[in-house]
């Protein structure tokens, strides 16, 4: 990324965006783009698509989630697979749309089944049943991943995933 790229961090509050915005600034960009949730709902589609229709960033990263502990994930179950998949959606779509030059998905190790083999593996996405309390989430976070597959596949869009796990820190 050139020094001067407009990259825009969803979710830079948190413990990875935080953590990306620091690394970044640490770095010499300083062109970052951050909005709170407050400023941007990133579930409301219009919303989104205005937003990158005004700034036009060069690089995404989309580290945004709706989060929670074991009982808000289990209780809350729609609004958590609901607010996911749009967050998700919507800035996989506008990213699309506005000609991204890179973005990068924030998934976590839940999308692996419960009872995978330590360490987990990349190929073993898919192979077994997710830990029912975050399942939701999980499936949110899936369906993240297989978003920018689909998008990188059908219109050669630079659209990765990671899956950042084990994390500690500020934030």
């Amino acid at each position: 990324m050139d020094k001067k790229s407009k990259i825009y961090i969803a979710g830079h509050r948190g413990m990875v965006g935080s953590a990306i915005v620091r690394r970044l600034e640490a770095e010499g960009y300083d062109n970052l783009v951050l909005r709170t949730s407050a400023e941007l709902d990133l579930r409301n589609q219009e919303a989104v698509e205005q937003f990158f229709k005004e700034h036009k960033p060069d690089y995404v990263f989309l580290a945004a989630a709706r989060v929670g502990g074991i009982v808000a994930n289990n209780t809350y179950r729609a609004e958590f697979l609901y607010d996911n998949l749009m967050i998700e959606s919507n800035i996989i779509h506008s990213s699309y749309k506005h000609s991204v030059t890179k973005l990068l998905f924030l998934g976590s190790s839940c999308i692996y089944p419960k009872f995978a083999e330590q360490p987990i593996k990349e190929e073993y996405l898919l192979t077994g049943l997710l830990e029912h309390t975050n399942e939701p989430y999980a499936i949110a976070k899936i369906a993240g991943l297989k978003l920018c597959d689909a998008y990188r596949s059908q219109y050669g869009c630079n659209f990765i995933s990671a899956m950042p796990t084990n994390l500690y820190g500020p934030n």
